[in-house]
């Protein structure tokens, strides 16, 4: 019988110096400490693999940990009550591991300029006592030949900390965070860990990075709204920007304001829910995703976009208009919503109402009004506010009837799609300003259905102008404040200082 040699058990740990806690009253140089530590960290567990990988053989294990930002406050804050964010809701400490300070540069700048500001202490950097997954580490773009992992000896997780799923979660911002006993209490809605987890995702997802996502999302479930969004913002390029300074498409190809697009920049196989930028200075531009069909899909890319802490995101696509006095083409400004998608009950029960954000409800109201050059009652005659109904099964018509009818009558429903309900109700759970306007395309309680040609003239003539109708709304929405979009109906009774 062959007997298999194991190695022996390792029993020392290589990390970095200790990093001596620095305290700043100054939010630009509390982030460049940041930047500067987690630089540092994730350097020396790039350069351990590296070592690693060239000898295949080590007797220490490498470990590195997240920066962490803290604050300590002995009093209560004397805020702007119309403040959303940016204090604690009492006095205690508080922390929160960070990742990427390069990335999240401006975010973190606001929000500890916010609670430095609000409660007249100095914030503190340091080091966590969370290591930094080696996944999480390396560069963007970086690649790793598979033959590496068949010449170590030793398993890779003896070696460095892998990603954690049991660190992994969304307790902060569900409401369901218990904070042990002595440990600080939560600064920040995610953990560095569970940020990392949803960057890689998104680059997976959408075929582009993470830096290119600007803080205005717009969701579609139709690949003509995406057609339409290349080709005006490719024309935008071509002719200056018009205050937009680049476009990215899947692959991360990148068009700059004065340039032509390439010819052929589409990558040969798209991914899930690829991703296209409009890019404006301060991230104050579009990023509008193809999300298909189907609530699955709407929760997964918001999961992830979430952790971006983008100023709104909103639904545009298509649904069935419920209404006999409905006309295709007609427009739907969601007001209410009944969750039939199922994929969120176990984060935020259904019984939780999802209340209308009035900024969003305005800007899309008048971006309709300005777009189609009608107001007033007039208005009324191709758009109707209501209750969307989302639900999970798209064939539902084939169902016997009574049931989801009567449902869909007594909650006064006046559209229903697959989509909506999932991307406010995410959008409510993670304080994320969220809105939905749809288009009816099809009336199946009332046997109007389109023809193949009618459909062809229907989507040339309606996307163009629903989508110019959301990209308006956005820059509406992009005009305020942040402190004013960040409504406090999306806050519970304890929240983190960060939005």
């Amino acid at each position: 019988m062959e007997h298999r040699i194991y190695p022996q058990p390792i029993q020392t740990i290589s990390s970095p110096e200790s990093y001596a806690r620095k305290s700043f009253t100054d939010a630009r140089e509390a982030v460049a400490a940041l930047k500067a530590l987690y630089e540092r960290n994730t350097a020396f567990l790039r350069d351990a693999f590296a070592q690693v990988s060239k000898e295949g053989e080590s007797d220490c294990r490498f470990r590195a940990f997240y920066p962490e930002v803290s604050l300590a406050t002995a009093t209560y804050a004397q805020i702007d009550t119309r403040l959303a964010y940016g204090h604690v809701a009492a006095p205690g400490v508080y922390a929160t591991t960070i990742t990427r300070p390069d990335l999240f540069d401006d975010y973190l700048i606001d929000q500890l300029s916010l609670v430095i500001r609000n409660h007249g202490v100095p914030v503190t950097v340091s080091e966590s006592e969370t290591p930094i997954p080696l996944h999480f580490a390396f560069l963007q773009d970086t690649y790793v030949e598979g033959s590496i992992a068949d010449r170590l000896k030793r398993p890779l997780r003896d070696l460095f900390d892998v990603p954690d799923l049991n660190a992994t979660d969304d307790h902060i911002v569900n409401g369901t965070h218990e904070t042990p006993a002595g440990e600080p209490e939560p600064l920040a809605p995610f953990t560095a860990q569970r940020v990392d987890y949803s960057l890689h995702r998104l680059s997976h997802y959408t075929a582009t990075a993470p830096a290119h996502f600007q803080n205005f999302v717009l969701f579609t479930n139709y690949q003509f709204y995406i057609d339409e969004f290349c080709a005006l913002a490719r024309e935008m390029m071509a002719e200056g920007g018009k205050g937009y300074t680049a476009f990215v498409e899947p692959g991360n190809v990148i068009t700059k304001a004065g340039e032509t697009s390439p010819s052929a920049s589409t990558p040969a196989r798209l991914p899930q829910m690829p991703a296209y930028h409009l890019k404006r200075d301060g991230h104050a531009g579009i990023t509008m995703v193809n999300i298909g069909v189907g609530p699955s899909n709407a929760k997964t890319i918001t999961d992830h976009v979430a952790v971006l802490r983008p100023h709104a995101w909103l639904m545009l696509g298509h649904c069935a208009g419920l209404r006999n006095s409905q006309a295709l083409g007609d427009y739907v400004l969601a007001h209410a919503y009944v969750r039939e998608d199922h994929v969120l009950d176990d984060d935020l029960p259904v019984w939780v109402p999802l209340p209308a954000l009035a900024e969003v409800q305005v800007a899309l109201q008048e971006a309709v009004a300005e777009t189609t050059g009608l107001s007033g009652y007039e208005l009324k005659r191709i758009m109707r506010t209501g209750t969307v109904a989302t639900i999970d099964n798209r064939n539902w018509e084939l169902r016997e009837q009574r049931g989801p009818v009567q449902r869909l009558s007594q909650s006064r429903a006046i559209a229903l799609d697959m989509e909506s309900a999932t991307i406010a109700a995410n959008g409510f759970r993670f304080r994320v300003p969220y809105g939905t306007l749809l288009c009816v395309s099809d009336k199946p309680l009332h046997g109007e259905l389109k023809l193949p040609g009618m459909a062809t003239d229907f989507y040339k003539r309606q996307v163009s102008q629903h989508l110019k109708i959301g990209m308006r709304a956005v820059e509406k929405l992009a005009e305020m404040p942040p402190e004013r979009l960040h409504s406090r109906k999306l806050r519970s009774f304890f929240e983190t200082a960060f939005q």
